[in-house]
């Protein structure tokens, strides 16, 4: 690994400095608040607000985030194969930014009569440089942080950060003294503002004050298709990938109907739905270290399989709670989201571990292409979520349109979407790592391995 930033001090046990890894982590704020407002705000934006209908819009969504699951791939295996001056992954985190900031600006300030396919030239545009960023940043975390409790620690933070952007988003209304609500249409071109000035701050600090190891000559490996599918198709894997399809598809299918039914099901105004997500979201600030600690002392598969249970439980009571009662409604989100905080946080860094195991047979880094699979999965859920539930709430009566009111059955509709899939789904993904054998004690032999053929390359190249 590279030098630390000047100035900074390592702490105990060789870790990353504090500041370091939050620098690192500020990329995860643009991140972070992009996917809030696309997943959650923006559906509801142009079928409520710009007038395109339910069954359109999920359409764009779905062809989108489809389109956008080849595209991973693709991606991740040419991450891996560069090699700069300054980094493998740093220059396509630079790279992503600009191309963000243009679709951000496109989506939150669409032109009048703007239609579906506006929606999915700008959706691909945005997405693309989402993948590009997001992919370039995980790999780029698994190359500083190498241990596995190191891993757990440095992922905790860069969700923790996250949710502190989109946090801030979901607290505007109260910030703004409600002239900038996120879930109403006029509020989102400023959205839009906000976002697009955020993403060069966050990618300066990032690039400028974040380490990482230049690679060798000797790593511009040339590309293997058969080396690929050898280490996608490792049991470790399937079973992260499978379960982080299902671990997708539980939030995600209540992520597109959240501001229709708290909105419309559970009655209460776009300001107090904003501020509702505030401790589903938050809980992620507490829940990330916390998750991160209970996975050093009990193992990473094993806290994510207690999580997924707690995540049913909550979820089950949070759909209990009568319409209408804010505090115990913000109490049983930040349940939710307290227990849901575990899921992107655990899976990534044991993608990490499992990207080490690969390296140590193959000599090759795979780390980018690992990570274009779980990412692609996310993917596929939100596409998924949208493309089914947008068509059902249509199917039941259900009107997205501004100041409609929908018949008891198509409530009765909606609320069905946001109760049974998440449990399910969720409860499948924790059911992927019974059996799993990548643990603490397995890695760090791997690791050792690794650091020590490591040693010998660069005492043989100097």
């Amino acid at each position: 690994m590279s030098a630390l930033p000047q100035g900074a001090v390592a702490p105990r046990g060789g870790g990353l400095p504090l500041t370091t890894v939050l620098a690192f982590s500020s990329t995860a704020v643009p991140l972070a608040v992009l996917g809030l407002a696309l997943g959650v705000f923006l559906p509801r934006y142009f079928a409520g607000h710009i007038g395109i209908s339910l069954v359109a819009v999920g359409a764009a969504f779905t062809i989108v985030r489809l389109i956008d699951i080849a595209f991973d791939p693709m991606i991740g295996a040419l991450m891996d194969r560069t090699r700069t001056p300054i980094g493998r992954y740093r220059p396509w985190v630079i790279a992503g930014a600009p191309v963000m900031m243009l679709g951000a600006y496109k989506l939150f300030n669409p032109p009048a009569g703007a239609g579906e396919g506006y929606l999915i030239l700008w959706l691909l545009v945005i997405y693309a440089a989402l993948s590009i960023v997001s992919l370039a940043h995980a790999a780029w975390a698994s190359s500083i942080a190498t241990s596995y409790d190191e891993r757990s620690r440095v992922y905790g933070w860069m969700h923790a950060v996250g949710v502190a952007g989109a946090v801030g988003l979901l607290l505007l209304p109260a910030l703004t003294g409600g002239r900038i609500e996120p879930g109403s249409g006029s509020s989102m071109p400023a959205v839009g503002w906000i976002v697009i000035i955020g993403i060069p701050l966050a990618t300066a600090l990032c690039a400028l004050l974040a380490p990482e190891k230049v690679a060798p000559r000797s790593a511009a490996e040339t590309f293997d298709l058969r080396e690929y599918w050898q280490a996608l198709k490792r049991p470790e894997m399937i079973r992260l990938i499978l379960a982080d399809l299902a671990l997708a598809l539980g939030p995600g299918t209540t992520a597109a109907i959240y501001v229709f039914f708290f909105h419309d099901a559970k009655a209460f105004n776009y300001a107090q739905v904003s501020i509702l997500l505030v401790p589903f979201i938050g809980a992620g600030l507490l829940g990330a270290p916390v998750w991160a600690k209970l996975a050093q002392r009990f193992g990473k598969h094993q806290t994510l399989m207690g999580a997924t249970v707690a995540y049913a439980v909550f979820q089950t009571i949070l759909m209990a709670i009568p319409k209408g009662l804010f505090l115990p409604t913000a109490i049983g989100m930040f349940a939710v989201g307290f227990t849901a905080s575990a899921f992107v946080v655990l899976v990534r860094a044991m993608v990490a571990d499992v990207g080490d195991a690969i390296r140590l047979e193959q000599g090759k880094e795979q780390t980018g292409l690992l990570y274009a699979m779980v990412t692609s999965t996310q993917k596929v859920g939100a596409a998924i979520s949208v493309g089914i539930i947008f068509p059902v709430l249509s199917l039941v009566g259900y009107n997205a349109a501004d100041n409609v009111t929908n018949t008891p059955t198509a409530i009765f509709g909606l609320e069905m979407c946001y109760l049974f899939a998440p449990i399910i789904f969720v409860l499948i993904g924790g059911a992927c790592f019974l059996g799993y054998g990548m643990n603490a004690e397995k890695h760090a032999a791997i690791r050792a391995a690794l650091d020590a053929r490591d040693a010998r390359d660069q005492a043989a190249t100097a």
